[in-house]
């Protein structure tokens, strides 16, 4: 009996043993690091160069619209603004149109060169959804073309003061978003794509159409400061007898998208 409990003892010793061994491990671990950075994308397709010639006294009168010239879609992984500038290389003075060709000796009795660069139009065929922080006469581009009869800022370009590229203000126009950083579906757009929205009417997707209007005399009575509400004619400008110098003049529109913290 005795040597039946030793044997006893010692099987138990072993299984406690073994089982205490089998409990042993290794381990090491590896770190995955992923680095999510922000996307905003901006596609354009339009000519390098859009031109109004006017040639023909109905043109000065009617003006010129080029419709559909630009093609904006927008890629983005955060909340994003999209606005255009009106801008040149100031070789008249900042806030007006560069004069490259100038026809004639005149330039007296009236006739400038400083054309203002809020004479350009734009209109965009998707209104602008999150412009709640707007405080101006005008969102954006939206708004159908005004009668000649009828100048109005609402579709005049934004002019940076500064040439500098200045965001606009609340009280100016943005294509997309507005000015502000509060949360989506107030000023700025939610992140997404053109390629996943499915509609040419959606916020990722604009058309861009452009008008000018010399007028007769030509003083270009659409041109109206960034609140839209200020006429910046030549006659506004310059004091009545003013028109515009026969000549070629130039300027260029910068689209950019911004995100919207």
């Amino acid at each position: 009996m005795r040597t039946t409990r030793l044997l006893t003892v010692a099987g138990l010793a072993m299984l406690t043993s073994t089982a205490a061994f089998a409990q042993l491990k290794d381990e090491k671990d590896v770190t995955i690091t992923m680095d999510l950075q922000p996307i905003l994308q901006l596609n354009m397709s339009t000519p390098n160069q859009i031109d109004f010639t006017f040639d023909d006294i109905n043109e000065y009168y009617g003006g010129i619209t080029k419709y559909g010239a630009t093609i904006l879609k927008v890629s983005s992984t955060v909340n994003w603004d999209l606005y255009a500038i009106a801008r040149s290389n100031g070789n008249v003075g900042a806030g007006f149109w560069d004069q490259q060709i100038r026809y004639g000796t005149g330039g007296s009795g009236g006739a400038t060169n400083r054309l203002p660069l809020s004479l350009l139009e734009l209109r965009q065929t998707t209104v602008n959804a999150n412009a709640t922080a707007a405080t101006g006469a005008f969102a954006d581009y939206s708004t159908a073309f005004p009668a000649v009869a009828s100048p109005a800022g609402s579709n005049s370009i934004y002019v940076d003061p500064a040439n500098v590229g200045t965001p606009p203000s609340a009280a100016n126009k943005y294509i997309a978003g507005h000015a502000g950083t509060t949360a989506t579906g107030a000023d700025g757009v939610a992140g997404g794509s053109y390629l996943t929205a499915g509609a040419l009417t959606s916020d990722y997707y604009y058309s861009i159409d452009y008008r000018i209007v010399p007028g007769l005399p030509s003083i270009f009575p659409m041109a109206f400061a960034a609140d839209g509400t200020t006429a910046e004619d030549l006659v506004s400008a310059n004091g009545a007898g003013s028109y515009a110098q026969p000549g070629v003049y130039t300027m260029y529109v910068q689209y950019m998208i911004l995100e919207d913290q």
